[in-house]
């Protein structure tokens, strides 16, 4: 692929999204990616005055790491990767993929290795609090695929979804933050879903285009020991290379006590058990992008559907701490549009979003045909 949409988006990323100066380092980590992209980045980092370091990666390499992984590999890669997350003010990582499942036999010992020793400390510990940066996946015939489209109707969509207006997102979020900021308990109704929560105290953060390509979410953490009730999630989820559906949690007192899943039910409980804080929830959001309408199997897209929330099981991100620490951070995606069964959020008492829009006049903005 080579046109001006990947200039386009290459400048996006670098003046907009990570908002780069002159002198500043960035990491550029492309996995299964074209050079094309990476390319128009590198030249977007010079227009800029800013220095690229390139890693390229490839997900069955990764796949054979993981799967000889001792303790001492992991440690030793992780303070490899960190040393060298620790030199860089900026961090883009493009990721493409030929087969989603490529990690799915990786031994849940071996990833935990992996979680523990690489993703913490490189990325939960030092890239997300101390860099800009920005994700995002580019698109292949496998996610097209996913998608149940065909790839030019995919790549179509990809560009619109990645280059919308994210400042008059940006604006329009700001309604939003400040309820939250002032909210206490949330409510959560729907099908098979019963949920009550306190965010009082915790910061709301929102999300328009500066760490995520597609963004569009508005995000907090439930208090940790505050969730009561039950959730049925109802779209596919990928983690770790495996495939979950219609995720059923039930919480007491903020812990998840009980689970089910239609597939893969005793992998759910394993991660589930990777530690003590893998059964409490460190982020609730809100998604808000208004060309993406379903799920794909890809947490990227799935958690910026417009009318939908995710709730997640795991780390807390340090912007909106509740305190509670895992290695796993895993975003539970439940759709509340009419198609796909409807619920209601409600604030303090107050409805708030029905059928996935948003009812108080101050937050009719945020509804798809306001956003496009």
């Amino acid at each position: 692929m080579k046109d001006s949409r990947l200039r386009k988006l290459a400048r996006l990323l670098i003046d907009y999204s990570v908002s780069l100066k002159k002198g500043e380092k960035i990491l550029i980590e492309a996995t299964d990616t074209p050079h094309e992209l990476v390319s128009e980045i590198i030249r977007a980092v010079d227009r800029v005055g800013g220095i690229p370091l390139i890693d390229l990666k490839q997900n069955r390499i990764q796949r054979e790491v993981f799967r000889v992984a001792t303790k001492e590999q992991m440690v030793l890669m992780g303070d490899v990767e960190r040393y060298r997350m620790e030199k860089v003010q900026a961090y883009i990582a493009i990721r493409g993929s030929n087969n989603s499942s490529e990690l799915s036999d990786v031994p849940p010992e071996k990833m935990g290795l992996y979680q523990l020793h690489w993703l913490k400390p490189v990325h939960l510990e030092q890239r997300v609090p101390k860099t800009k940066w920005v994700i995002l996946r580019y698109p292949t015939e496998a996610m097209a695929q996913q998608a149940l489209m065909s790839t030019d109707d995919f790549e179509e969509f990809y560009f619109k979804v990645c280059t919308l207006d994210y400042e008059k997102m940006s604006r329009a979020m700001d309604e939003l933050v400040s309820l939250m900021n002032e909210t206490y308990e949330v409510t959560i109704r729907g099908p098979r879903t019963d949920l009550r929560f306190s965010i009082r105290g915790i910061p709301a953060v929102k999300c328009p285009g500066k760490k995520n390509i597609p963004d569009g979410e508005v995000y907090t953490a439930p208090v940790k020991d505050s969730i009561q009730g039950e959730i049925q999630f109802n779209t596919p989820t990928m983690y770790q290379g495996v495939s979950f559906e219609k995720i059923w949690l039930k919480f007491k007192d903020g812990k998840i006590v009980d689970e089910n899943a239609v597939e893969n039910r005793n992998r759910l409980t394993s991660i589930l058990n990777s530690d003590e804080g893998a059964r409490y929830a460190g982020e609730f959001s809100l998604g808000l992008n208004p060309y993406i309408t379903k799920p794909m199997k890809d947490i990227l897209f799935d958690e910026k559907i417009s009318g939908s929330f995710h709730l997640t099981p795991g780390c807390c991100y340090k912007d909106a701490w509740n305190g509670n620490k895992s290695e796993i951070h895993w975003d539970m995606v439940q759709i509340q549009t009419k198609p796909w069964g409807g619920g209601e959020i409600y604030f303090d008492g107050e409805l708030i979003r029905k059928g996935g829009r948003f009812v108080p006049d101050s937050l009719k903005g945020l509804n798809p045909e306001n956003l496009e």
